[in-house]
C-alpha cells in the first residue's frame, strides 16, 4: 500500500466529515469563508512545501521510495500535503457549523 492510497482514505473521510457539517448548517456558506480557506490553504501549502523540503534535505525524516507517487514539490512528496488539503476542508466547515449553532470558541 502507498501513503498515496491512505491519503486517499483520510481525505475521504475529511470530504464526508466537511460535507456532513455543511449539511447541518443549512444556510450557505458565506464567500468570505470560502475566500479566507483557499487563502490559508495556500499558505499553509507554500509552508508545507518549505519546511517538509527543510526537514527531509537535513535527513529528519525519510520515506521508502516504493511507497511514494513520485510527484514532488520541492523535495515534499505530494503526499505530504494531504494532511494540509484536509486540515484546511475540515476545520473551515467545522467551525461554520459550530458557529451556525450558536457556539463561540
Amino acid at each position: 500500500m502507498t501513503y498515496l492510497w491512505v491519503n486517499a482514505a483520510v481525505l475521504a473521510v475529511c470530504l464526508v466529515v466537511a460535507a456532513v457539517c455543511l449539511a447541518r448548517v443549512g444556510a450557505p456558506v458565506r464567500r468570505r469563508t470560502v475566500v479566507a480557506s483557499g487563502i490559508a490553504l495556500a499558505v499553509s501549502c507554500v509552508f508545507t512545501a518549505v519546511f517538509d523540503s527543510l526537514i527531509i534535505g537535513a535527513g529528519i525524516v525519510a520515506y521508502e521510495e516504493a511507497h511514494l507517487a513520485g510527484w514532488r514539490i520541492g523535495l515534499a512528496p505530494v503526499e505530504d500535503f494531504a494532511y494540509t488539503i484536509a486540515a484546511a476542508g475540515v476545520l473551515p466547515a467545522l467551525w461554520v457549523a459550530l458557529r451556525a449553532r450558536g457556539d463561540r470558541a
